[in-house]
């Protein structure tokens, strides 16, 4: 804990001596200053994420207008050679990518070269499912996320270098997955979507979809600093990512669904961006297109729980658009619009309000996220300084006591299945208290209690959620955007009347990832070693990276029609072993680790890249050759890493039970040297 303190400290004394780089109003001749509090009330939340550790450094911008009117950048793109973060520093935005995506498609819109409610099949014939209904997804459906499709395909496609099968994987992860809804049911966010329609631009224009972007998008609108994730500009002014404890510099990350999330920007370029949605500023599109992504586009289960639960359960999606009616904002007669992004090293957040034509943008290098606080502070600040919203009193004194729960939540107690989590939800009315548990198999792994105040439930003031009953089924939501919108996170399972039952017995199984490239993200460790169970409560289900329902002796299914990246779990024989696929992940039994033994071995990565394991009998001394590109990899029993090629280097000890993953492209050979530790 000591180590850590003074780790923190020094970042911030890093972070403090970095210089800043801005342009106001008040420095350029603007109105006497008229963004002063905003300014300062956005440095002091900036400050905030970067002296707690949760972001490295930060760049925030206003227009107004038109006019670039405050432009800020704080901490350090480069800590080791003393380079600060300028405006020109480019960050990756993650899912603000989709708004260019969405742009890009309404582009084509509006030359007539393909129509929104078209089914996508007829513009990419290639893209197959094992569910017939896929047939029926438009083209609107991949922008607006009520394709029904699973989720994102992950591996892989989060790292440091692009995967250049990227197109491939998705297609061929799509063509042997279900959709969790027919299309147009149900709106759960969904990157694979955004993929499908970046493919879509590049089919129909005949071009890379990069240079659509920048022919068609960036240079129209001067948007010189925006282009491919930071990973992919070399020499480039880029920020960089640190990691507090451990304390190391990360590679700079390369997201390859593009569509999704691979884009990187400043926020001035953001700002500019936002401004072409507004009546007077610089536009490539049509103003029907431009109204058609701001326009609200519920699912049919959206506007179903709007009228049993008065409550929009999937926020409120335009075209490529995380807001586009957020009552706060409406019932104050502003409209609003927004796209938040996080990749796993940097976050984005882009807010506009088009009929007044302001607009502000935040990014941000780090593992913590805090761009939607800082975001929405700069946008009310802004609005109320130019008397457009009134400003709300801050509360003064304790926190309002909690209230009763309301006797009809009593139902809803029971088990909820998350994207790759299981939870066990119990209200007490006596004790008006609930009981949240995450779990592993039958086993509580992490407890929260929640409190009921005015239609909310919370453990504290960082995370509050509501409960809504929909056609007769109970889904747990958590709000989002400063609490002003909803979005499902987890829906409630019931007991299957006739339980089906796997093949093998998997229960307290574990199991290792055989499909990792060498570059993927160091945050996907985690996917490496799983444990699968079959928890006693839930006949009929397994938990295999999250719970699914058992259909058959090899193949068990989705549970949820609203919960986002959710998977499928099938069985495969190989050679008479059986392996695991989950969607786009592949695993085989921890028991095929290969024993390590003293001295030293060459391993070659084979045809089909599958990367190699090994497995320590006793506590070891290994060190690696390793070619550039590959990587290796060590973990604890449980499963934790604690050494990795990628911000690692040098001999390393290796306790008894522990696990070495070695990942290469097919052809690497891979060196490890082996010897007992104190021999």
């Amino acid at each position: 804990m000591q180590t850590t303190a003074r780790l923190l400290r020094v970042l911030v004394a890093l972070a403090l001596l970095a210089p800043l780089f801005l342009l106001t109003a008040c420095q350029t001749g603007g109105d006497q200053c008229m963004y002063e509090k905003t300014i300062k009330a956005t440095r002091a939340e900036v400050w905030k994420g970067i002296n707690a550790g949760k972001t490295s450094s930060a760049s925030v911008a206003i227009l107004d207008g038109g006019e670039v009117v405050y432009s800020e950048s704080f901490g350090m793109a480069d800590r080791e050679n003393s380079v600060a973060v300028t405006p020109e520093t480019a960050f990756n935005v993650g899912s603000v990518s989709k708004t260019f995506c969405a742009t890009a498609v309404m582009l084509l819109v509006d030359e007539g070269k393909l129509e929104l409610d078209n089914p996508v099949v007829q513009y990419l014939p290639e893209f197959e499912m094992a569910d017939p209904r896929y047939e029926d997804i438009t083209v609107r459906m991949l922008l607006d996320h009520s394709s029904g499709l699973p989720g994102t395909t992950c591996a892989n496609n989060f790292g440091y270098q692009f995967n250049g099968e990227v197109y491939e994987d998705v297609l061929a992860n799509l063509a042997r997955s279900r959709l969790k809804a027919a299309p147009g049911e149900a709106a759960p966010y969904c990157n694979d979507g955004f993929t499908l329609a970046e493919m879509l631009v590049a089919e129909v224009s005949g071009m890379d979809y990069v240079d659509v972007l920048a022919e068609r998008i960036f240079r129209p609108l001067s948007l010189a600093r925006t282009g491919v994730s930071v990973g992919m500009r070399e020499g480039d002014d880029i920020a960089a990512c640190y990691q507090v404890d451990p304390a190391a510099k990360m590679p700079p990350e390369v997201l390859s669904i593009v569509g999704a999330g691979g884009l990187s920007s400043t926020a001035e370029d953001l700002v500019r961006f936002a401004d072409s949605f507004s009546d007077g500023g610089k536009r490539v599109l049509s103003g029907d297109s431009i109204a058609e992504m701001m326009k609200a586009q519920p699912s049919r289960f959206a506007i179903t729980a709007g009228q049993e639960a008065g409550i929009n359960p999937e926020a409120s999606w335009g075209l490529g658009l995380d807001i586009v009616d957020a009552p706060y904002y409406r019932e104050k007669g502003i409209k609003v619009i927004g796209k938040g992004g996080s990749a796993i090293d940097f976050h984005a957040m882009m807010l506009s309000a088009p009929e007044e034509r302001i607009s502000v943008a935040v990014v941000q290098a780090g593992k913590g996220n805090d761009t939607s606080e800082v975001g929405l502070l700069m946008l009310d600040s802004l609005l109320q300084e130019k008397g457009l919203l009134e400003g709300e009193e801050p509360t003064v004194g304790p926190s309002p006591a909690p209230q009763p729960i309301p006797e009809e939540y009593a139902a809803f107690s029971g088990y909820y299945a998350g994207s790759d989590s299981l939870y066990q939800i119990a209200f007490d009315l006596d004790k008006d208290l609930v009981t949240m548990d995450t779990l592993s198999g039958d086993e509580v792994v992490e407890s929260d209690t929640l409190t009921y105040r005015d239609g909310l439930f919370s453990a504290d003031e960082s995370a509050r959620h509501a409960f809504i009953s929909v056609g007769g089924r109970s889904y747990l939501l958590n709000t989002v955007f400063n609490d002003r919108l909803y979005m499902t996170s987890a829906e409630k399972i019931d007991a299957v009347p006739e339980p089906a039952a796997l093949a093998e017995d998997v229960d307290g199984a574990r199991w290792l990832r055989r499909n990792v490239k060498p570059f993927e993200e160091t945050i996907y460790a985690a996917t490496h070693i799983l444990t699968s169970w079959t928890p006693s409560a839930l006949p009929g289900y397994v938990d295999f990276s999250g719970i699914k329902r058992i259909e058959s002796p090899e193949f068990a299914g989705m549970v949820s029609d609203d919960v986002r990246d959710q998977t499928e779990l099938t069985l495969i024989d190989k050679s008479g072993e059986t392996w695991a696929q989950v969607s786009d992940m592949i695993y085989f039994p921890i028991e095929n680790a290969t024993a390590l033994g003293n001295g030293r071995e060459d391993i070659t990565i084979g045809r089909n890249g599958y990367n190699e394991w090994f497995k320590s009998g006793e506590d070891l001394l290994v060190g690696f050759d390793i070619p550039a590109g590959a990587r290796v990899i060590a973990f604890y029993a449980d499963g934790s890493p604690f050494y990795d090629s990628i911000i690692d280097s040098g001999e390393v000890f290796v306790p008894a039970g522990s696990f070495i993953e070695m990942a290469g492209m097919p052809g690497d050979i891979l060196g490890i040297r082996v010897r007992s530790h104190g021999g």
